[in-house]
């Protein structure tokens, strides 16, 4: 066979092969690490994706032969802690993923360095306990007033001792914690059996919706109750993005077993599942998949799972539900950022054909990674990075003079908006998701 440029194929994404003793294999790491790096020298296409591939680019520029081969691989972990697993390079970038013969998944290798630090404690305890979400969930939930109270920005006491102790950069906006968490308050109402319902969805509201934004999940509710979709929610824990980033597979796959094999009756049952939170989305459609290539129940699940706004554009047109949305009012004008998990799954842009199908919208997309990589952009070595990562997205919001600001990722929305507030003085407003637009042209 000879040897192409680039691929034209479709990227195939292999599994993950963790369960293999030679993945923690510290010589065969590093001579991967070192096959894809030297491809990645020689290619330089994702130059401006994230931190990782110009972190990789100035140690080889710098070293004594300007080449690889003078670079020391323990410099390469500044390159591994600044992959976010975004997942762009793979899908968006990079001519040598398989099928190409060079074989090249960026993410996964970097998945794979941490999953090696890990198997030789040398994994953050730290960043562990603020990757345990269900945990944390669950206790703050319950002290919600004064853990808002404590993580807000403008409190000068509490955050400086947040980012000495826990590295938590202090400018970082953190999400809120609810007392009434999205699950209480459904178990609290109960769940109305709808008479004749055109479908029928399990929602799987994710840790973040639960715990910091309950209700993103009410309004979720609200518009399958409006089209008719019967509905019932089920959290049955992290989906455990979390921890994937920290190299903790086996957590991920337990949780994947667990939840997969609590779904799988409901889906037998003509049941689908809806996933609100992109990156959990991607959890249960493709990296759990990928990670438990041989579970039956897994791939069944990622067989019947949605992301919501997905589920919703083909719901409107194959029902022709066109006639429940109505215009917004003339000044509620959007600025739509499509998320990089989003994009990963590679349905397109799901967001912006639902938010289109508004009438008279006026709707600016903008499609590039906002910096803040989830738990990676809180940190203190990284938030001035995330933000500047994402300059460019608060820049081009800034342009579009719109009222809104909304992301399909609930904490990129905020980012965006704090690395606008840099730029300059604005009076837009932040928005969680674009189910709150899309639930003003309905109600």
């Amino acid at each position: 066979m000879s040897v192409k440029e680039g691929s034209l194929g479709a990227p195939i994404r292999h599994p993950v092969d963790w369960e293999n003793p030679n993945f923690v294999d510290d010589k065969l790491l590093d001579d991967e690490l070192r096959r894809v790096f030297d491809i990645c020298h020689g290619c330089r296409r994702c130059f401006n994706l994230c931190e990782s591939f110009p972190k990789l680019f100035d140690l080889i520029d710098e070293s004594k032969s300007g080449e690889l081969d003078t670079v020391e691989s323990k410099d390469f972990k500044d390159v591994v802690d600044a992959c976010t697993l975004c997942d762009m390079c793979f899908l968006t970038k990079c001519p040598y993923v398989p099928p190409h013969e060079f074989n090249l998944d960026f993410p996964h290798l970097m998945l794979r360095y941490r999953v090696t630090e890990r198997k030789k404690k040398k994994n953050s305890t730290l960043d562990d306990q603020l990757t345990k979400t269900d945990r944390n969930g669950k206790f703050f939930s319950k002290f919600s007033n004064l853990a808002n109270w404590s993580t807000n920005t403008k409190n000068k006491i509490t955050r400086p001792l947040m980012e000495l102790l826990l590295k938590i950069d202090k400018e970082a906006d953190l999400p809120k914690f609810y007392k009434d968490t999205l699950m209480k308050s459904i178990k609290k109402d109960g769940e109305e059996s709808l008479n004749k319902p055109i479908d029928k969805v399990i929602v799987f509201p994710t840790c973040f919706v639960n715990y910091n934004n309950p209700s993103l999940g009410h309004i979720t509710k609200k518009i399958l109750d409006e089209f008719g979709v019967e509905n019932k929610f089920i959290y049955e824990g992290c989906c455990g993005m979390p921890q994937l980033e920290g190299g903790d597979i086996e957590s991920v796959t337990n949780k994947a077993n667990q939840t997969s094999k609590k779904l799988k009756d409901y889906i037998d049952n003509g049941y689908k599942i809806l996933s609100i939170v992109p990156s959990c989305t991607l959890m249960l459609k493709y990296e759990w998949p990928l990670l438990l290539p041989s579970s039956e129940e897994v791939k069944y699940l990622s067989q019947n799972t949605f992301d919501i706004c997905e589920y919703l554009v083909k719901l409107i047109n194959t029902e022709k539900l066109f006639d429940k949305m109505k215009p917004l009012n003339k000044d509620e004008t959007i600025s739509l950022h499509i998320s990089c998990h989003s994009r990963a799954q590679n349905i397109g842009q799901k967001a912006t054909e639902l938010l289109r199908l508004i009438p008279e919208i006026k709707l600016d997309v903008i499609e590039r990674c906002s910096g803040h990589g989830g738990s990676w952009g809180i940190k203190k070595d990284n938030f001035k990075m995330a933000i500047k990562v994402g300059k460019p997205v608060s820049r081009k919001v800034i342009q579009s003079q719109n009222k809104f600001v909304v992301s399909e990722c609930p904490l990129a929305a905020p980012h965006i908006k704090q690395g606008m507030d840099k730029i300059e003085k604005n009076d837009v407003e932040v928005l969680s998701h674009p189910l709150e637009i899309f639930f003003k042209s309905i109600s």
